[in-house]
């Protein structure tokens, strides 16, 4: 039974997330229905994120176990046909050893939020980005997400119901840069917490409006307390970018 390495970018926004759901449609099912097109057989896609609703991927992984042994090349492009009209893409397939976990394996995890911060509208990024009107000190936001680096505590950035066993999480790097009106934040650690990203991103566009300091994130996240967090970022911005292993 070989089992096949995928890499797969999804528009997030018709899909309740990754995780298959009662309530509707998600990435997990859409592959599932086509792995079972393909194939005649149910067969689990296991994927190494559970990305929310509305969030988006550039390069999720998945892994699947297939009963014939099939061509990579053809895995990817009968999934791909029968994905179809899905905006989910199957970037690629490759044979793996059956040791290869596409969630336990993971080493790091790459995420990327995008923010318009201008006072239009937005037109073609609608979904896909979070227009903030107001100006944004970069400057202020990178001091601040600084803080946050590193083994930490991260209850206050925790979802409430997140089933983590453990609040503790190291951030490997979390940075935030601007071109013209794009601000984007890019971080990285092995796993986060339910929620984790769109928090902190929340939390930094309050010090990007000179609500907060830098001072005041460190308060936040010493407090180990969901209340003290600022907003929770809207998913439209989030990506998953890449996995490691």
């Amino acid at each position: 039974m070989p089992r096949y390495k995928l890499i797969i970018e999804y528009d997030g926004t018709p899909y309740c997330g990754w995780q298959y759901q009662d309530n509707g449609p998600s990435v997990q099912g859409a592959l599932e229905a086509a792995v079972k097109a393909m194939t005649g057989d149910d067969v689990r896609v296991n994927g190494a994120g559970r990305t929310d609703a509305g969030v988006h991927a550039l390069g999720q992984v998945a892994h699947i176990d297939l009963v014939k042994d099939y061509k990579a090349d053809r895995v990817r492009d009968a999934l791909n046909a029968h994905l179809r009209p899905n905006p989910i893409g199957v970037l690629s397939a490759e044979i793996v050893p059956e040791t290869f976990d596409a969630r336990f394996s993971a080493t790091k995890r790459h995420y990327i939020y995008r923010i318009v911060n201008h006072r239009a509208n937005l037109a073609l990024k609608v979904g896909h980005a979070w227009r903030v009107a107001r100006p944004l000190n970069v400057d202020a936001m990178q001091e601040a997400a600084q803080v946050l680096v590193g083994k930490h505590d991260f209850t206050t950035f925790r979802d409430t119901e997140c089933q983590a066993k453990s609040p503790e999480k190291t951030l490997d790097a979390l940075d935030v840069t601007r071109d013209g009106n794009d601000v984007n934040i890019i971080t990285s650690a092995r796993s986060f917490l339910h929620s984790q990203v769109r928090s902190m991103v929340g939390s930094l566009v309050w010090v990007g409006h000179g609500r907060w300091t830098a001072e005041d994130m460190r308060r936040a996240l010493e407090a180990r307390d969901r209340a003290a967090c600022g907003p929770v970022a809207p998913p439209d911005g989030l990506y998953l970018v890449r996995v490691e292993y």
